[in-house]
């Protein structure tokens, strides 16, 4: 079967890369391995979930999968409050106060990727979705690339594009140079419901044993990401209810009063990997094949749509250029995306680092950055105007 690109990985950015192409006059498959995440007949609460941006959202809304999600799952962010781990030092960001109507949107992963594959599913005549499926192969040669499935189908493609993930398959099987380490933290998520409002702040707190966010969710309800050690990490995930929620109470300093358990506790560990090139000849990477950074700012998945949004721009602006697969094309995607994630990538890991250290002299000169920065409107515009794309 021949196809002008052929996406590798149905996660949410592997997912909006096909639907942004399927008005593009190319014939394109999309590979996943996985059966669709769908919404439980119970709607019950994801514990997993995304901090939005209103650039995200906008291409979204475009692709017709924004109008698919319950406005009653769907969160917006107003405020941004940032507390350093001397009980002092803090960072505000406001919608308001830069002239926007949010910040973020907070969502669950489930519901998007639900929203994402439903949309995916209307436009099946735009493209081929080959799921559950199995890769087994590539090989890549001067006209094309030839992916082997494990049910014997072979597919020819002048584009290979890697969207599966941190350890991506593709990105090994292409050789693609990449550095990567362990954080050696777990990300522990949950959600609570609070005695208090959050009144649609986001509230975070670098701690001396990881970073702790409580992301506002609809009514008093909130989404916990708490990035701490390995062994914290297993003694939170085993403690009981009630004392998991007195526990994240204490660290987020009653800001939200009591807690109550909403979705047990899950874990997921934390890598940082730099990818050394993002395209080669007929092949591209996006989203975690293409970067991993820890979540601490939120916008691991943001990076990625921009890859897709950037990807699928380059591809229907190539005007007489037919080779999809073309390195000097790629290269023009590659060049679009590498100060962005450059930039998050160094900020995220530099933070993690900054705030992950005993030192002393290190503790006051980060909680005084944290008050000086507060004390420059400019410079917080800057930060947050970064984050919106």
């Amino acid at each position: 079967m021949k196809f002008d690109i052929v996406i590798i990985g149905g996660g949410l950015v592997g997912a909006v890369l096909a639907l942004a192409l399927t008005d593009s006059g190319l014939k394109i498959a999309l590979v996943e391995s996985r059966s669709p995440l769908s919404v439980p007949v119970d709607n019950s609460w994801d514990s997993r979930v995304y901090a939005i941006s209103p650039g995200s959202a906008v291409l979204l809304k475009k692709l017709g999968v924004w109008q698919r999600l319950s406005n009653a799952r769907v969160t917006p962010v107003y405020e941004m409050q940032v507390f350093g781990d001397d009980g002092a030092a803090h960072l505000d960001f406001s919608a308001y106060d830069t002239g926007l109507t949010e910040l973020a949107f907070i969502a669950e992963s489930r519901q998007l990727h639900s929203a994402v594959w439903d949309s995916l599913k209307q436009r099946e005549n735009d493209l081929t979705i080959f799921c559950p499926a199995q890769c087994v192969s590539i090989v890549w040669n001067e006209s094309q690339a030839d992916l082997q499935l494990a049910d014997g189908s072979l597919l020819e493609a002048a584009l290979i594009v890697g969207a599966d993930g941190l350890n991506s398959w593709v990105r090994k099987q292409a050789e693609v140079e990449s550095s990567q380490h362990s954080y050696k933290q777990i990300g522990v998520v949950a959600n609570f419901n609070t005695e208090l409002s959050h009144r649609n702040i986001a509230h975070q707190w670098f701690r001396r044993d990881g970073v702790l966010a409580l992301l506002p969710l609809p009514n008093k309800m909130v989404s916990m990401v708490w990035s701490t050690s390995e062994e914290r990490a297993q003694l939170l995930i085993g403690l009981p209810e009630t004392e998991l929620c007195h526990q994240v109470s204490e660290a987020a300093y009653g800001a939200l009063g009591r807690l109550q358990l909403v979705t047990p506790p899950a874990a997921f560990p934390l890598n940082f990997v730099h990818v050394k090139k993002l395209v080669q000849p007929r092949l591209a990477l996006i989203g975690d094949a293409a970067h991993g950074i820890h979540p601490l700012a939120g916008q691991g998945v943001n990076l990625g749509l921009r890859d897709a949004r950037t990807l699928a721009a380059t591809l229907m602006a190539r005007t007489s250029q037919t080779d999809c697969g073309d390195y000097r094309l790629l290269r023009r995607y590659e060049r679009a995306r590498k100060e962005d994630i450059l930039a998050m990538e160094l900020a995220t890991d530099s933070l993690q680092k900054l705030f992950n250290n005993a030192n002393p002299t290190l503790a006051r000169l980060r909680n005084l950055g944290l008050g000086i920065t507060n004390q420059l409107p400019l410079v917080k515009n800057r930060l947050i105007q970064h984050a919106l794309n």
